[in-house]
């Protein structure tokens, strides 16, 4: 298993003194890892959203989180797209260094959370093994679920922000044969591959719209107005 590429995460909490796991991963940081085809549109998109709402809420990076994407078919070491760089930078969050993945075993060994564009790529990521079932969502099942949980029934921010997110993650899992979508599309975020712009910015629209409440569960701070 190799280390994660740099650049790919947020915060420094990758230094040899962290506590870990009995695989060999920190323990004192909390890995989400965002899964689509080809890593170059929707993943790629949703990785920079979350790192960059995060920011926004906190004011820095930091805090043991650590955000990376992949793609089930990835176009390894390829360049995000054009438009989903353009959606990025309409939204004010940073496209550049991004370079495509193919989703290995050790991405999702490591994963705390694995957030998927669709059903799809939620069932090869389990499928995967590794005991990934109970962190495995797709993106819009993970909001429904989140917005069914009180915060107050979260650790507080000042216990960590690890803390806060694996509890998160545990409750949303809790939840989830209780809490069905209503419709088998209402889970899925479209591939916009090939598309004009317009479509692209729905997707990208579609994404903020799912990750705002995540981003505000996990950190416990809303969005400023």
């Amino acid at each position: 298993m190799t280390a994660p590429e740099s650049g790919r995460g947020i915060g420094n909490g990758e230094s040899s003194a962290e506590i870990t796991t009995t695989f060999g991963f920190p323990r004192d940081t909390f890995r989400i890892l965002h899964v689509s085809t080809g890593n170059v549109c929707r993943s790629p998109v949703t990785e920079r959203l979350t790192r960059h709402f995060v920011s926004q809420r906190l004011g820095i990076l930091g805090g043991g989180l650590i955000v990376e994407s992949a793609g089930t078919w990835g176009h390894e070491g390829a360049p995000m797209e054009a438009h989903a760089e353009t959606v990025l930078a309409e939204f004010g969050a940073d496209a550049s260094g991004f370079v495509g993945r193919e989703l290995l075993d050790e991405h999702v060994i490591r994963a705390d959370l694995v957030l998927t564009a669709t059903r799809d790529h939620r069932a090869q990521v389990i499928s995967m093994g590794h005991s990934a079932g109970l962190r495995t969502f797709t993106l819009k099942e993970f909001t429904r679920l989140v917005n069914a949980i009180d915060p107050a029934t979260l650790p507080p921010l000042d216990e960590g922000l690890v803390m806060r997110a694996r509890a998160l993650v545990r409750a949303a899992a809790a939840l989830r044969g209780w809490l069905l979508a209503p419709t088998a599309e209402a889970d899925e975020v479209y591939d916009p591959y090939g598309a004009p712009l317009t479509f692209f910015r729905s997707i990208g629209d579609e994404i903020f719209e799912a990750l705002d409440p995540v981003v505000t569960a996990l950190t416990g701070v809303p969005a400023r107005a």
